[in-house]
């Protein structure tokens, strides 16, 4: 059955994956993106997917543009919360605009996400909630304690919101990618990245299609008892 689907962060890496294998399975799709207007250009010439461009990490922005997308082409009953950035560096170092920049958009985009979108899921009586997490908020990592602890929130919000949204339709689910390989791990210092292949078992890293074809799952009717968890996709780097 052919869905309205928002997927933020959606025109580069993973996001990209995602639009392009939910648009294979019928949906209608919408990439959202934060600032790159030309990669967002390339993206919608390239697969036909419009791109809307706001801030998850400004509220209004996402009901804004949530809605925009509802009177254009429909209810929006599919959300891929994917949007997430980067600001390493160890606590020492670590500045305040650092920390609330990343939990503002990595965590705070899938509430605003959610705020815009659930109470119509919950009418509608279905709707699918995808969260990206990390393996990083899985098992911690040095230099990102503002990261860690964003995506660590993801997955705690995942299980709170699965259990409101149960017994409406809605399931919540999330996906902890391990070490992909896009963009930001390329930009990874080469020594560094080979160590982190060595830890994991597989010995490669995932593919944005991997964590896209989880997603593709949990979206789909298939996956409709299965909410309020993780799925982990990171090649044994981590298990429990």
């Amino acid at each position: 059955m052919s869905k309205v689907a928002i997927v933020t962060g959606g025109t580069r890496g993973i996001g990209e994956a995602i639009c392009q294998r939910l648009k294979r399975q019928g949906h209608t799709v919408i990439a959202n993106y934060g600032g790159n207007d030309e990669a967002a250009a390339a993206f919608t010439k390239a697969t036909g997917i419009p791109s809307y461009k706001w801030d998850v990490g400004d509220h209004e922005a996402c009901l804004e543009g949530c809605a925009k997308v509802a009177e254009e082409y429909g209810p929006v009953d599919i959300v891929v919360n994917n949007a997430g950035i980067t600001r390493d560096g160890t606590l020492h170092k670590m500045s305040f605009e650092d920390w609330n920049d990343v939990m503002r958009v990595n965590l705070g985009g899938c509430f605003n996400m959610a705020k815009a979108t659930f109470p119509g899921m919950r009418e509608r009586k279905w709707g699918r909630i995808v969260n990206i997490g990390s393996i990083n908020g899985q098992a911690g990592q040095y230099g990102q304690v503002n990261y860690a602890a964003a995506k660590s929130g993801i997955h705690g919000f995942t299980k709170a919101l699965a259990q409101e949204g149960a017994k409406f339709g809605v399931t919540v689910n999330a996906i902890a990618p391990g070490y992909i390989d896009t963009d930001m791990v390329a930009a990874v210092p080469e020594p560094v990245l080979e160590k982190i292949v060595a830890q994991i078992p597989v010995g490669r890293l995932g593919t944005a299609e991997e964590i896209a074809r989880g997603v593709a799952f949990l979206t789909s009717d298939n996956g409709a008892f299965m909410t309020g968890s993780t799925m982990s996709i990171n090649g044994g780097q981590h298990m429990y």
